[in-house]
């Protein structure tokens, strides 16, 4: 905030003008802005877009969706037991995702790890999670397992390892320190320490964070049976694959439902344990 004082004459009354910027100040706003068109103007011209096919988008669009109806139930018992696996990666990745991430948790916060060798441990671990998308660890665990439901809960839990690991880090660090302060005083150990003094304080955000991702972990699943990781996604890619758009359309209506109802079911969860 700038304010400028005019003096009309010796008994004149000083006039204030009020500019939320400094001359300074604005043009290095009208820099930057400028340096945002020019790098969206930049990208752009680095992408290859092809302008015929994108102004017949709309027609090719309302040609599929027109293929798509109605949609076909005739591989509906398929695509419910495709469906209900894709809850069953998700529910059990999260599970072991969760366990896993706690001692990482612990040793990634700068109030309860042991050194900071551990410290960079943890933080390397819980980066490299967040660093590599669902669908590359679900490819790099099909190449090794082959494709099925095991490469797709292992995608999701060392995918969900970072996610975890990094919120609990943060709730550990910002927790209050006059309960631990009042238990070293006492004498208690450091596990006495953790347990009673830690975890306590955590518990909210641990489980408002664990909900959080069964319900990420819900919809990731969808898409691994595209890499063959499992779940409706190969029902999907095979219906794609064979032209079976009536059926496309079913699959895409099941998963629609499935996040609609795991967004509903982790709302309600969340409001009755936090």
């Amino acid at each position: 905030m700038v304010t400028t004082t005019k003096n009309a004459g010796p008994d004149a009354i000083a006039e204030r003008e009020w500019s939320r910027y400094t001359p300074k100040q604005r043009w290095l706003r009208f820099a930057m802005y400028g340096g945002v068109v020019l790098a969206t103007v930049w990208s752009l011209s680095t992408i290859n877009i092809i302008w015929p096919w994108l102004w017949d988008a709309p027609k090719q669009m309302g040609d599929l969706f027109s293929r798509m109806y109605p949609p076909s139930l005739n591989d509906w018992e398929m695509i419910a037991i495709t469906l209900l696996e894709t809850v069953n990666i998700a529910t059990i990745a999260t599970f072991f995702a969760v366990f896993l991430s706690l001692p990482i948790a612990l040793i990634a916060a700068q109030n309860t790890t042991p050194n900071k060798l551990t410290l960079w441990i943890g933080r390397f671990i819980l980066v490299s999670s967040r660093s590599v998308n669902t669908i590359i660890w679900a490819l790099l665990f099909v190449a090794i397992f082959g494709p099925g439901v095991m490469a797709g809960i292992l995608a999701i839990i060392f995918r969900s390892i970072g996610f975890i690991g990094k919120l609990l880090g943060e709730a550990i660090e910002e927790i209050d320190r006059a309960p631990i302060e009042a238990l070293e005083s006492v004498g208690a150990s450091r596990f006495k320490i953790l347990i009673y003094g830690v975890v306590p304080q955590v518990m909210p955000t641990f489980f408002a964070v664990s909900i959080l991702r069964w319900d990420i972990n819900l919809r990731e699943s969808t898409v691994l049976g595209l890499v063959g990781a499992g779940g409706i996604g190969i029902v999907l890619q095979g219906a794609i694959d064979t032209f079976a758009w009536q059926t496309v359309a079913t699959i895409l209506l099941a998963i629609i439902g499935l996040v609609i109802v795991g967004e509903a079911l982790a709302a309600w969860l969340r409001k009755k344990v936090i």
